[in-house]
């Protein structure tokens, strides 16, 4: 048994294990005192306990009896539930974790007579859930940066720099629709004052995730703040009825509960993941692709629409013999027409058979393309036209693991050893023909020998000490497509110059294909024509993880509608062209039309290290805003970063950024077009880093606290509020901070962004 004393000090109420809550007076005669009341809310059948109870009278006389647990034990046993009773009004708020504990938030004046309870915070498992008491309905408050601890596996990101006012805006529209039924509550929970600056640009964080949703977060400042939340859930036929409302009300259900926070913890289908996200922030254009082969093309609509999605698929095999796939099935879709709220609505979804998870995915909006990539190669397909354009099989005859279904990185143990043995005996052989058969047999023995002990020796160092080496041709996955890039450069002779897409994959290959793209004019009568005109197979066969043109001045290609909108300088087509592939295990730069091999850095014989990510990223100068550089980011398999000159491919600096053990850390990493990157720490946090001194995002905040003096005084600390409005007019980045205000004591810092107050 349980109590609680009522705040007026006349009775307090007990709560039982039987589902039960009595009230008693409080006397101070030694006599056994009679209850007031004894209630089963949820009766008259057995019921849970109730853990904790709250009793609170108003000014109204109208107590507000809010108490855990106490549901039917055979139809809500497994129910998470926080009831709130005032006067007629009844609400059994239902969480999808455990409630750990609650607590109520008051709004009143000292002098009143009655404290009335505001707000419910309800600390859950795995959220933080706060009930507006004061609004008709009693609406859960918006969270303003909280997101739930596991709401879905992050299973990719997606970084976009410097969005276009109207784009922001309408994404921000579309995001305050779906929280229409939150309270217009402030957040009750604050502290402290933020005194960082405005930030000087508009940035978007999208987060794809394990259930099928798409997150658009606000990653202009410290804090990530959710504008809005994309699912793709509607267009397949799934479990789950997308009608569903979390937060409407049966009128006659009893008990009468009513779903509330974030956190979900199921997901309907993990074929629906998110794998690839590109969005174009010039056109509106978005294109997701998924676990099961589906790539969805989206458009911005600020209204809700109801339409036809329409279907194309994309025989990756090609109806090749010898071929089956043994994976999971392809999502079923809808019939006829699906209704979408406002925001990014599908209209057009390309379905890869096999339907194997996709790997790389690129969008050029200018010519109303995509192309999307699988372990068994890659397409391009239309989406002005809707029509499919053409697609290439990738796929190896050895590539056997590439149809067994989820995609697995762990080759057996038996093959990883035969493989290492036929690449002793190829060594072998060719070291034979060397020596020319020259020698007695003592020596060719002792040769070989001494080559099969030191091959061992190399076969047990760790992976970061391997040298470049020919890979063979029948390791796995070489099919794979790592990377797919669009570009405008001169690809069949050296006069004239024209569309092109260009695929890297897991063995070495990169392939370019010539497109014809009809004018403007005549867009949707004649059709996009591809004609493949280079194959470049490196010799190392490492898997090529980014493709790069550089135009006559040495600067990459601008992205599509970038030079339209007079946000980037017309690439210069009077010069050569260069062609820049970024493998694991170096970075090669070919002259273009010719492709012949012109300059090389290769990493891993020289720094022992591999390459899992790389972009561009400009570097402006902190002290004018005259001058800028491009250069590559790269993120290594020892969690470090490396800075590399373009064109020259000069190693300029190495920060050590993420522990060389935190794979999934190096694997979610995701930089951003300015120099700075974003990594998951846990699967709820991101972490924060930036390789420019001039584009600075750090937390900067001041929280009053009470000064004791000697003579045990209680004082503010003075010059807080000046200190917080001279940091607010220090430029338009923290890096702009004086050194006194570093040293502050007062400057309270830590990287976790999710855990900052505005």
């Amino acid at each position: 048994m349980l109590s609680e004393k009522v705040r007026d000090g006349s009775k307090f109420i007990s709560c039982h294990y039987d589902g039960s809550y009595t009230q008693w007076p409080v006397s101070s005669d030694n006599r056994q005192p009679e209850p007031l009341e004894n209630l089963v809310p949820y009766g008259p059948f057995p019921c849970k306990a109730i853990s904790k109870i709250y009793w609170q009278t108003t000014k109204n006389g109208l107590p507000y009896i809010i108490f855990q647990g106490g549901m039917p034990r055979a139809s809500y046993g497994d129910r998470h539930s926080i009831s709130v009773v005032h006067g007629s009004q009844q609400t059994a708020f239902d969480f999808t974790s455990r409630v750990i504990d609650f607590f109520i938030i008051f709004s009143s004046e000292p002098t009143a007579e009655f404290d009335d309870p505001s707000a419910m915070v309800v600390l859950a498992e795995e959220e933080l859930v706060v009930i507006d008491l004061k609004t008709a309905g009693w609406p859960a408050v918006h969270p303003p940066y909280l997101a739930s601890l596991h709401c879905s596996a992050i299973t990719c990101s997606h970084h976009v720099s410097n969005i276009p006012l109207k784009l922001w805006e309408r994404i921000i529209s579309a995001g305050s629709k779906q929280n229409i039924h939150y309270s217009n509550m402030p957040w009750p929970i604050d502290g402290g004052t933020n005194i960082a600056p405005d930030p000087p640009q508009r940035d978007l964080l999208l987060t794809g995730h394990e259930d099928g949703t798409v997150r658009f977060w606000d990653a202009s400042g410290v804090c990530l703040h959710l504008l809005y939340k994309l699912s793709t859930v509607r267009v397949f036929l799934t479990d789950a009825d997308p009608n569903d409302n979390m937060n409407t009300l049966g009128e006659d259900e009893w008990p009468p509960l009513r779903k509330v926070g974030t956190f979900d913890p199921y997901s309907d289908d993990p074929r629906l993941g998110i794998q690839k996200i590109y969005l174009c922030k010039y056109s509106g254009y978005l294109a997701v692709a998924g676990t099961a082969g589906q790539v969805l093309v989206m458009e911005l609509n600020d209204e809700d629409a109801e339409h036809v999605v329409d279907h194309a698929e994309a025989d990756l095999l090609q109806d090749q013999e010898g071929y089956r796939w043994k994976g999971h099935e392809k999502l079923k879709t809808r019939d006829g027409p699906v209704r979408f709220e406002a925001g990014f609505q599908p209209f057009v979804l390309v379905q890869c058979q096999p339907p194997a998870v996709v790997t790389s995915l690129a969008l050029h909006s200018e010519w109303k393309l995509v192309a999307f990539g699988t372990s068994h190669g890659f397409g391009l397909f239309d989406h002005q036209q809707k029509r499919l354009v053409f697609v290439k099989c990738t796929l190896h005859p050895s590539d056997q693991l590439a149809l067994e279904g989820p995609l697995s990185r762990v080759k057996s143990l038996k093959k990883s050893l035969r493989q290492s043995f036929r690449r002793i005996r190829r060594s072998r052989v060719s070291s034979r023909k060397r020596r020319g058969g020259s020698g007695n047999a003592s020596e060719v023995q002792e040769a070989n020998a001494k080559f099969d002990q030191d091959a061992l020796q190399e076969m047990e160092l760790a992976p970061v000490q391997r040298k470049i080496e020919a890979r063979s041709a029948e390791d796995s996955f070489t099919g794979f497509v790592r990377t797919l890039y669009f570009a405008d450069t001169f690809l069949r002779d050296s006069s004239r110059h024209c569309p092109s897409l260009w695929a890297g994959t897991n063995g070495g290959t990169v392939y370019a294909f010539c497109l014809r793209v009809p004018p403007a004019e005549r867009r949707m009568d004649e059709p996009v024509r591809a004609e493949q005109a280079k194959e470049i197979q490196l010799m190392h066969r490492a898997p090529v993880v980014g493709i790069l043109v550089l135009d006559g001045r040495s600067t990459p290609l601008p992205e599509p509608l970038e030079v339209a909108h007079d946000l980037s300088k017309s690439p210069d087509m009077q010069g050569s062209h260069q062609l820049l592939v970024v493998s694991e295990e170096q970075f090669k730069v070919f002259t273009l039309p010719k492709v012949s091999s012109k300059l090389k850095l290769k990493l891993t014989a020289l720094e022992g290290c591999r390459v899992r990510k790389v972009t561009v990223a400009n570097f402006g100068s902190c002290k004018t805003d005259d001058y800028s550089e491009n250069d590559l980011a790269v993120l290594t398999n020892l969690g470090d970063i490396q800075i590399i000159s373009l064109p020259f491919l000069k190693l300029q600096i190495r920060y050590p950024c993420i522990r060389k053990e935190d794979v999934s850390g190096i694997a979610s990493c995701v930089f951003t077009k300015y120099g700075q990157g974003f990594y998951l720490i846990s699967p709820s946090e991101f972490e924060r880093f930036s390789l420019s001194t001039k584009w600075l995002v750090e937390p900067r905040c001041i929280v009053d606290v009470p000064e004791v003096t000697s003579n045990n005084h209680v004082h503010n600390k003075s010059g807080m509020e000046n200190a917080a409005r001279k940091s607010r007019a220090s430029g338009r980045s923290s890096g702009d901070y004086g050194e006194d205000e570093r040293k502050s004591g007062r400057l309270m810092e830590h990287a976790l962004l999710n855990d900052e107050s505005e």
